[in-house]
């Protein structure tokens, strides 16, 4: 098997985007913008017979004065995950990436499904190719990643239905929000980059009234820039009518969907506490799925469900108004480290857990203590943490169980 370093983004994007299991955080702009934050991204292409087979997209980021890194392939690598021959070569290459850069760890986090459904339920469907590539990375010494960047559960639309359908699939009291929004003259209009400081209000809005922690304008500004330039995002905003001289439109409510190949994903949310009551986020959603579609989008990712399906769980909530519009329970397989040096590792994860403890007594130190890994993943989108209600879902990212805040 031939290795080869990419340099030619539209080849990458390409490329990648023929191949199972791809995901836009191993797109070319993902690691361009993470590479503008403290990163350094390669990308690796794995040829067989002339044939493209593999590509990751490794994130490389230096933990301390001394010589050592930290390797991530964010929702990757992309393979076709069926052919275990294929799939050891993959290993026995990132293994030896990791010794070669001197990494305490490498992380990946593939969107390999672990089963669908509820755990426990009639619905529960374990998938039997998560569990064996499991069982394969536990068999060579990779372990269940202390750090769960993106998130492991997700729901997901199928998208390959009519209007109609989708809405039959939906809950009653879903259909009927999405009905009064409309009843209610909320409008729902696609963003500009004109939009972003708007955008970036609401969201601030959004994190004062929910607790979470988020990062400057500028971030924000090149994060979903970047990815509205490329064609890979697109904001949408919903506005209600106002009265006043002149009357007018209010944006209410914001979605900010990423894109790459046939998924489309809900990455960031965002709201006013103003007119609530008509539902806004309803018909935002609906007019979400439609755009994905549009845009020959077959599957619709809500992008984060709870870790434990229990009303316990912080998400629970945001959960509730997702499972509304009727789409599936994907449960991945989560990520998974492999040490070089296992008695660093121990080292790194004993440092790790104390500055979890810590944070846990003070969010607030979360954007000083958690290394950029941790902190900026969008699987998790930006810094977003769980609250709110139906009627005001949080931002997409919310807070992972291990960390404070994500990349």
């Amino acid at each position: 098997m031939n290795i080869r370093e990419i340099t030619d983004p539209i080849w990458w994007n390409a490329t990648l985007a023929t191949l199972p299991y791809h995901h836009v955080l191993q797109s070319w702009e993902w690691g361009a913008f993470k590479e503008r934050y403290g990163w350094r991204a390669r990308r690796l292409a794995l040829e067989d017979g002339g044939r493209i087979v593999a590509m990751a997209s490794v994130l490389r980021r230096r933990l301390s004065p001394l010589p050592l890194a930290m390797l991530y392939v964010p929702k990757g690598p992309a393979l076709a995950y069926e052919d275990a021959g294929l799939r050891a070569q993959v290993w026995s290459v990132l293994e030896a990436l990791a010794r070669r850069e001197r990494a305490v760890f490498l992380k990946i986090d593939p969107d390999v499904p672990l089963g669908t459904g509820l755990p426990g339920t009639e619905a529960d469907r374990p998938d039997p190719l998560g569990q064996a590539v499991v069982a394969e990375l536990r068999a060579r010494g990779w372990c269940y990643s202390l750090d769960q960047v993106q998130f492991q559960n997700t729901i997901t639309i199928d998208l390959r239905q009519s209007d109609d359908a989708l809405l039959a699939a939906m809950k009653p009291k879903t259909r009927y929000n999405i009905r009064l929004a409309e009843r209610k003259g909320v409008k729902v209009r696609q963003g500009s980059l004109d939009d972003l400081e708007l955008l970036y209000r609401m969201y601030a809005e959004t994190a004062e009234r929910d607790a979470f922690l988020i990062r400057p304008l500028a971030y924000y500004r090149d994060a979903w820039g970047t990815f509205m330039q490329a064609g890979l995002a697109c904001p949408l905003i919903a506005d209600v009518p106002e009265e006043g001289d002149p009357p007018h439109l209010e944006p209410v409510a914001a979605v900010i969907l990423f894109r790459f190949g046939q998924k489309a994903l809900y990455m960031y949310g965002a709201s006013t506490a103003c007119h609530r009551e008509k539902m806004p986020n309803y018909l935002l959603q609906w007019e979400a799925i439609r755009w994905a579609r549009a845009q020959g989008c077959t599957i619709y990712d809500l992008w984060g469900a709870p870790d434990v399906f229990d009303e316990r769980d912080r998400m629970w909530g945001v959960y509730r108004f997702k499972e509304g519009f009727g789409g599936q329970v994907v449960r991945h397989i989560g990520a998974y480290d492999y040490a070089p040096w296992p008695r660093l590792y121990a080292l790194y994860a004993q440092v790790r857990r104390r500055q979890l403890a810590r944070i846990a007594r003070s969010p607030s130190l979360a954007i000083r203590l958690i290394p950029e890994p941790a902190r900026q993943s969008p699987g998790r989108a930006e810094d977003g943490a769980p609250g709110g209600s139906p009627q005001n879902p949080p931002a997409a990212g919310n807070w992972p169980a291990s960390v404070a805040a994500t990349c």
